[in-house]
């Protein structure tokens, strides 16, 4: 016997409430699949690992072991007194090339954002010629300056003359490796400062001005010093790159390490030691540059970014889990 209530007869479904039972149904499915890719993808993690580990393992066996690497003669010249001779020049010639390279990139970066076109050009030049122009045949250019310009004057350009100097008792070849490495990274260092000094806000400029600030006084005090932040990692990277490149002087003679080892081994005919020995000396001092820029760009990170860069030493114990890291929190937090 039918009933004619409406009180019991079954809801018509509508379009939201089949949604809404697709949903639950979905919603209710076993999460066994996707606990066995999390499985999978973990299992696929150390694999990578281990493999990893295997290459290196391997490799630092190869390089070990083998008959023409002479550890007695490596550890015998390691501190000699021309190798540190050879180091402490390097670092010179990399301290004074930097210093001149960011001295000439930030006045090449003020030229270029200033709107003068004469600056400009002049500026895009500089940066054309150098940056188009391999770093060695610039050394080379230097050094043989004299061939050139036996006599380097001062005075009106197509006139007059007023005093002059011998080129080759002023071009010595140290000076002529500084002055090729240094100006070669002025034309790096001015695209480094324009983007950094581009990354500020304009506003910042507007607000100096508004309290009557100089615009070289905002440039100083308030423009460069948010630069930094962008302007600090790049640079630490043309330093370390600087003083591998100190390496090309030794083609014009300079006694830095790569020409110092390379004098040596000449005489005593054991090159692979005398290379290792540059090779550990290098690593040690681009470790070291390393470290410091890490420190470097943590300080002018403040107040810029939540996640500063974390050192190796973070990292691992972030990976175990020690007690007082983030993932260690957390990970008790979801206990």
């Amino acid at each position: 016997m039918t009933t004619n209530n409406p009180s019991e007869q079954s809801p018509e479904r509508g379009p939201l409430t089949t949604q809404l039972q697709l949903s639950e149904g979905k919603s209710s499915r076993p999460k066994a699949a996707s606990d066995r890719a999390r499985l999978w993808s973990k299992i696929g993690g150390w694999v990578a690992r281990v493999l990893v580990i295997l290459i290196i393992l391997e490799i630092v066996a190869k390089f070990l072991t083998a008959d023409a690497m002479k550890w007695d003669v490596i550890g015998s010249y390691l501190f000699d007194g021309k190798i540190l001779n050879g180091v402490v020049l390097t670092l010179v010639l990399t301290a004074i090339a930097m210093i001149l390279g960011c001295v000439i990139g930030l006045f090449l970066a003020l030229m270029k954002l200033s709107d003068s076109l004469i600056l400009n050009a002049a500026a895009d030049g500089y940066i054309w010629l150098f940056r188009g122009t391999p770093l060695l045949v610039q050394l080379l250019v230097w050094y043989n300056l004299a061939t050139f310009l036996p006599e380097l004057t001062v005075g009106i350009p197509f006139g007059i003359q007023f005093f002059g100097f011998d080129t080759n008792s002023v071009i010595t070849p140290l000076m002529a490796a500084m002055l090729g490495l240094g100006l070669n990274e002025g034309a790096y260092m001015s695209e480094i400062f324009r983007a950094g000094i581009q990354s500020v806000d304009h506003g910042q400029n507007e607000a100096a001005a508004a309290l009557g600030m100089p615009r070289r006084l905002a440039m100083r005090r308030i423009v460069l010093p948010q630069a930094m932040r962008v302007i600090v990692p790049p640079t630490g990277n043309q330093v370390i790159s600087m003083l591998k490149g100190t390496s090309l002087v030794s083609i014009i003679a300079i006694s830095e390490l790569l020409y110092t080892a390379q004098v040596i081994y000449a005489r005593n005919f054991q090159t692979i030691p005398l290379l290792v020995v540059a090779c550990i000396w290098y690593l040690f001092l681009t470790t070291v540059l390393s470290i410091g820029q890490h420190y470097i760009e943590k300080h002018y990170s403040k107040g810029a970014t939540r996640n500063a860069p974390d050192t190796y030493l973070t990292k691992f114990k972030k990976l175990i889990g020690k007690p007082g890291t983030p993932q260690a929190a957390t990970a008790k937090a979801s206990v």
